[in-house]
């Protein structure tokens, strides 16, 4: 039957339409074999090699500059798109959490204390300077192995090489400079306390002390001079709690000065330094130099007698118990003051500068008149230096509040920007200039204790002045009272209790910065 017949020849015709189908299939799957082989052995060729078309998945240039310099921003972050996705992870959480942990201990100890906590542990400092140099050569393998993986075909291999190298170049140079920093700051550390108690710190260092006195000492040794001369003597009592200050200066002619029986020289001067005007309180430091190499059985095992004298002088006329010392000389402030880029002073009166006082005239150095005038002036470090020593054309006293207004400034006004980036200089000046005797173990508590102060703290002071003692034949034991009540303030008077005279406009009035006053008063009062 027709239908019938159709079927058949159908179906003859869907065989041969199939055994044609299937020899061409042999055929193309031959050809496919072929094709796979070949393209497996390109694969190997881009894998063992450098990604040229399969790296780019259709992104090209753009998508290999994104990538890289998203992995020049975040640690391995342009990985992550790639086949090395799990490198790209590894990197990257790597990096965040270790920020993480960086910005809650910042946080949580503020970030100029815990600044100051790591600048002064040098142990501390050497694993952040191996991890620095770990962290950079990781970061840098993470931006070359993503310019590898994305890299596209075509020409512009320079230009990509040069654009890898320089998103290199912007980590190595920060990272280059964090570690030059902190190598300085290792060995500023190491010179001024030593090599010992590394690692020995003290969790709490004042803990059964509810004050710390530091005795500041500014040195006019110089190669042109003979032995050294405190040119200023103040110390700075310290709240363990809350970091209020209150700042002491003595004048440097003070005569008669007491030698506590714990020091050598009090053998040799059991009545005090009593030789009229030509035994002064500035000239205990080179007395007991000179004494100690006439005999050196007299400080045996002392390093620095004129130091230990000083300090010992110092604490028997405050009555006070002096826990550290830190000794800057002329040098050694003027690089301060400039490497903070200067301080802000409120001057009260002139005050000359590179003179001296010649037959009851001040007299210029190459007859060239200069003048710090007053009102509010920003003083670099030589003027600030001449600021707090001319005494050409005013008294001794009036030198002592210049003194300590530039040392509350210092205090106040160091700016941790502007110390870092001028911090390299700096360094080296630190290290011929500046002496101190605190130990390594108590470097943290001091930086803890300094943060608190210019976190919250007040500065008052208290100048011992001809108001208090004179200096010719001083009151010591006045001068321990007077202290003893800047220290323990009595509390307020009693609103009802009537005043028992009535001030004079006179007396109302502030003194001025030739009249000394016997009262302590909040630094800016001062100053």
């Amino acid at each position: 039957m027709p239908i019938h017949h159709d079927g058949d020849s159908a179906r003859r015709d869907d065989d041969a339409d199939h055994e044609f189908t299937y020899e061409s299939g042999d055929q193309d799957y031959d050809d496919q074999d072929d094709d796979d082989n070949d393209r497996d052995d390109d694969y190997d060729e881009w894998d063992t090699r450098a990604p040229r078309i399969h790296g780019g998945g259709g992104g090209g240039s753009g998508r290999y500059v994104g990538l890289t310099a998203l992995s020049t921003l975040l640690p391995g972050a342009g990985l992550i798109p790639t086949r090395r996705r799990g490198l790209g992870l590894v990197l990257f959480l790597g990096a965040l959490l270790l920020g993480a942990l960086a910005l809650f201990y910042a946080w949580r100890k503020g970030f100029v204390v815990a600044a100051l906590d790591l600048a002064v542990r040098p142990g501390l400092l050497m694993g952040l300077l191996v991890a620095t140099i770990v962290g950079a050569l990781l970061w840098c393998f993470g931006i070359l192995t993503t310019a590898r993986e994305t890299t596209p075909g075509g020409p512009g291999r320079g230009w990509r090489a040069l654009f890898a190298a320089i998103c290199c170049a912007v980590i190595v140079a920060p990272a280059a400079t964090a570690v030059r920093y902190l190598t300085i700051q290792h060995d500023v550390i190491t010179v001024l306390t030593g090599n010992g108690n590394n690692d020995d710190v003290e969790a709490n260092a004042w803990a059964d002390q509810p004050r710390v006195n530091i005795l500041l000492l500014g040195s006019d040794a110089g190669d042109d001079r003979i032995g050294v001369r405190t040119d200023s003597m103040m110390v700075a009592s310290i709240d363990t709690e809350s970091g209020d200050t209150v700042l002491f200066s003595l004048p440097r002619n003070l005569e008669h000065a007491p030698i506590p029986s714990s020091n050598p020289l009090s053998k040799l001067y059991p009545n005090g330094y009593d030789c009229g005007d030509e035994c002064l309180l500035n000239g205990i430091w080179t007395l007991a130099t000179d004494h100690a190499e006439q005999d050196p059985a007299l400080f045996a095992g002392d390093d620095n007698p004129g130091l230990t004298s000083t300090r010992d002088v110092i604490g028997e006329i405050l009555g006070l118990d002096i826990d550290r010392t830190l000794v800057v000389n002329l040098q050694g402030f003027r690089a301060l003051v400039d490497a903070m880029g200067g301080v802000d002073i409120n001057v009260k009166e002139r005050v000359c500068v590179d003179c001296q006082l010649k037959n009851g005239r001040i007299v210029f150095a190459h007859g060239i008149e200069k003048w710090i005038e007053p009102g509010e002036q920003h003083l670099n470090g030589n003027l600030a230096l001449w600021y707090a020593r001319s005494r050409a054309g005013s008294d001794d006293f009036n030198r002592m509040r210049r003194q300590r207004c530039v040392t509350a400034a210092i205090l106040n006004q160091a700016d941790p920007v502007a110390l870092l980036r001028n911090y390299p200089a700096l360094a080296d000046v630190v290290k011929d200039n500046v002496a101190v005797d605190i130990p390594q173990s108590e470097l943290p508590a001091w930086a803890q204790l300094v943060g608190t102060l210019q976190d919250s703290g007040s500065i008052r002071s208290l100048p011992i002045t001809n108001q208090v003692v004179k200096v010719t034949n001083p009151d010591y034991a006045k001068i321990r009272d007077v202290v003893q009540d800047a220290l323990n303030p009595p509390p307020p008077a009693s609103e009802t209790s009537a005043p028992s005279s009535t001030p004079s406009p006179s007396d109302s009035s502030s003194p001025t910065p030739t009249q000394p006053t016997d009262e302590v008063e909040d630094i800016s009062t001062a100053c």
